[in-house]
């Protein structure tokens, strides 16, 4: 439900400014995408939810396990490389923080359901942008490309869920893809963008325990997020 609402708020912030920008007569910035190089910054939000594979063991019967995810920030730096009139390469690091609880529903103990995983992470995305020609103040685009995060709240290296802490690794790699448009104003660039982030690695860290109710079931789990993003250049 929480995707559904972003989107439409996405949707309806790009189609105001984007209508806006049609209907000014002047071309801004015309000489804007013949740069080789340029900079900006980027803002958003995400919501990052966890995939999770269950195991088809019989360590612990009756594992149930869902995940309840909340909205995050990031922000970031863009150094983009224009390869084509038509096709750029975009480095884009920045910080994202976000919370999940993992409910551990087969467990009785109230205290030992739940384990809030709180994640800073440093986000490097290499992604290639292939745009369309340019109409009037307007150019939709796709993205498409990898990442890698640095989890500085993985807690890896600490005690495991016997002391209270869920771990998760500290290096972790996706992909993401994405679609945009750049709506071209008077001093400067602005794109939205609403992206997909799938993680491609397991990022779980395993309890010491072999027969751990929290971490013997899972398979794996990995990070399914989406990102709304406003890029000024």
């Amino acid at each position: 439900m929480m995707h559904r609402k972003i989107i439409f708020f996405y949707f309806f912030i790009t189609s105001a400014i984007a209508v806006y920008a049609q209907q000014e007569r002047i071309e801004y910035l015309p000489t804007f995408d013949k740069r080789k190089i340029h900079y900006g910054f980027y803002l958003g939000f995400n919501q990052n939810d966890l995939k999770v594979g269950m195991r088809d063991i019989g360590t612990v019967p009756d594992a149930n396990i869902t995940v309840s995810p909340n909205i995050g920030f990031n922000v970031g730096m863009i150094a983009d490389l224009r390869l084509h009139k038509n096709l750029n390469l975009r480095l884009e690091p920045g910080l994202m923080t976000n919370t999940k609880n993992i409910n551990f529903n087969h467990l009785f103990q109230a205290d030992q359901q739940t384990r809030e995983v709180s994640a800073t992470y440093l986000h490097i995305p290499l992604l290639f942008k292939f745009s369309t020609d340019r109409y009037k103040n307007i150019r939709p685009y796709l993205l498409a490309g990898l990442s890698y995060d640095y989890n500085f709240s993985s807690n890896e290296d600490n005690q495991d869920n016997k002391s209270g802490q869920f771990r998760m690794k500290t290096s972790n790699y996706m992909y993401e893809v994405g679609v945009g448009i750049d709506i071209y104003l008077y001093f400067f660039k602005l794109s939205p963008s609403i992206r997909g982030v799938f993680a491609i690695n397991n990022e779980i860290k395993y309890d010491t325990d072999p027969k751990s109710e929290w971490t013997a079931p899972i398979d794996y789990m990995g990070t399914r997020g989406v990102f709304l993003t406003l890029a000024f250049e």
